[in-house]
């Protein structure tokens, strides 16, 4: 059977006598098709404002919730710009706003960025990879400013030394007194010799002659501050406990006086030379004697100690040593002709200073064999040349108030002592012409500079500079730390300290 057809929906027609776009009776659908578009795009415009006027425009007017129709007011020229302007004001600040904040969040990051500069620099300086610059700090001495006697010893102070904080001291002198006091207050507080059967216990060898020399030459501190070494003429190291002030051992070994001593920085061991031509390394918390070096071939006069096991001796062989310890191995610098090198100090692991006997300082290079850098007649004698120097100058010393030129010994110009503070730029020497010299040590070994001579009467047998950078102790004495070959009636046999007026770092936290 064939499907059934399915039947069209008839379309509606058009009422007789009416035609398309005609008048108001005809029908919405057969509208043209611009009107309809022209009737949305007026809506469109009418309904701008908001929906309620919209509704209003559509309606020719507004109904409220009473019901009652209102007029919708037009918003006039001057309104319309007062709102304009309310408008960009209105952005404008949010604008403002905005870039504060961006930039209070960038001086957050450029202020954390700097915090992390300045301890990364601190901790550079700390660990000794990078020179802390103290020397461009230095401020002039004021007119009030200069040496003053923190403590007076009978006989010539032979050695000083200072705690790694620098709160506390300790100085020996020829008699054999060896006294503890703090930078502060000055108070100071004497170590007592033991017996001699005491000393014999704590394994001193029995001494050669009917009595004991206990004349000291040299003392160290360890790191730590709690063990002080002193050695002399007796052949012995010391051990003392500092809190206790009392003797606890005694290290034999060398076959002549002790002339220096150091502590290896943040290290228990000890390094001993002696007028023997030995270093000998002990152990001060063991108590035990680990090591002799050899390689010196006269009598060694001083010594200082670094970390990573460094240790520079000079002796009178006119030769300086640099000994790596765990190597086992040593560098020879030699001195300039016609000098005798007397005394020597680390500036970091990289350069060190020397002083001579013929009034030079030299700055040396662990790459270059000679000094990179000379001073000569750092420590020139003021009246050595009474025809050029007025009788009068008052910088010339003294005895009796009468100026005496024929009784300066030349060991007056001889740089008897030189101290660095350990990973900066600050150095300072000494000698018996009256001067404390402030040193600045210039980068890359380019050389040393003078800075300020601080006025200081007598032998300047050692010197030391606080961690801080703001004060210098010296031990001064009317004679020479190792001999009497010249002798200044007018020094004040002692220790003396001097402060260092520094500026104050713009980055220091």
């Amino acid at each position: 059977m064939a499907p059934r057809p399915r039947k069209r929906a008839a379309r509606p027609k058009p009422r007789a006598g009416s035609r398309r776009g005609g008048g108001g009776d005809e029908d919405p659908f057969f509208e043209s098709e611009p009107k309809r578009r022209r009737g949305a795009r007026d809506e469109d415009i009418e309904s701008e404002e908001s929906d309620d006027d919209g509704v209003a425009a559509l309606g020719g007017g507004g109904i409220d919730e009473d019901g009652d129709a209102e007029e919708e007011e037009e918003e006039t020229a001057g309104e319309k710009k007062m709102r304009i302007a309310k408008e960009l004001l209105r952005k404008a600040t949010e604008a403002a706003k905005r870039r504060e904040e961006d930039e209070e969040d960038d001086d957050e990051e450029v202020g954390g960025r700097r915090v992390a500069q300045i301890l990364q620099r601190k901790q550079l300086e700390e660990s000794g990879r990078k020179r802390k610059e103290i020397a461009a700090r230095v401020l002039p001495p004021g007119p009030k400013d200069g040496f003053k006697v923190l403590l007076k010893h009978r006989q010539p102070v032979t050695a000083v030394a200072l705690s790694q904080d620098s709160d506390r001291g300790f100085s020996a002198s020829k008699d054999g007194v060896i006294v503890h006091w703090d930078v502060e207050t000055g108070k100071s507080e004497k170590y007592l010799w033991p017996s001699e059967n005491v000393l014999v216990s704590h394994h001193a060898k029995p001494p050669l002659s009917a009595k004991r020399s206990k004349q000291v030459l040299a003392l160290a501190v360890s790191s730590d501050g709690r063990y002080l070494a002193s050695g002399g003429m007796d052949r012995h190291i010391h051990l003392w406990d500092v809190r206790s002030r009392e003797h606890i051992q005694a290290f034999s070994g060398h076959r002549g006086p002790v002339s220096c001593l150091a502590f290896g920085v943040d290290s228990s061991e000890l390094f001993s030379g002696s007028f023997d031509r030995s270093i000998m390394q002990w152990n001060a918390e063991d108590r035990t004697y680990m090591n002799c070096l050899y390689g010196h071939q006269n009598e060694i006069l001083t010594m200082d100690a670094l970390n990573k096991d460094r240790l520079l001796t000079v002796a009178r062989d006119r030769t300086m040593h640099l000994w790596k310890i765990p190597e086992e191995s040593q560098l020879v610098f030699r001195a300039p002709a016609a000098a005798s090198l007397e005394c020597c100090s680390f500036i970091d692991d990289k350069e060190f200073l020397s002083g001579s006997d013929d009034g030079s300082i030299e700055l040396w290079s662990i790459m270059r064999k000679k000094p990179t850098h000379i001073i000569r007649n750092a420590h020139p004698m003021l009246c050595s040349n009474p025809d050029s120097v007025g009788i009068d100058d008052p910088d010339l010393p003294k005895e009796n108030g009468i100026h005496k030129p024929e009784n300066v010994s030349s060991a007056q110009s001889w740089v008897s002592a030189v101290a660095a503070r350990k990973g900066s730029d600050l150095a300072a020497s000494g000698a018996g012409n009256g001067l404390v010299r402030l040193w600045a040590i210039e980068p890359d070994s380019k050389g040393i500079r003078p800075i300020f001579n601080l006025k200081l009467d007598g032998f300047i047998n050692s010197l030391a500079i606080a961690k801080s950078g703001r004060f210098i102790v010296a031990g001064v004495g009317q004679e020479p730390r190792l001999g009497r070959w010249g002798r200044i009636r007018t020094a004040q046999n002692g220790v003396a300290i001097h402060p260092i007026q520094l500026k104050e770092e713009k980055d220091d936290l």
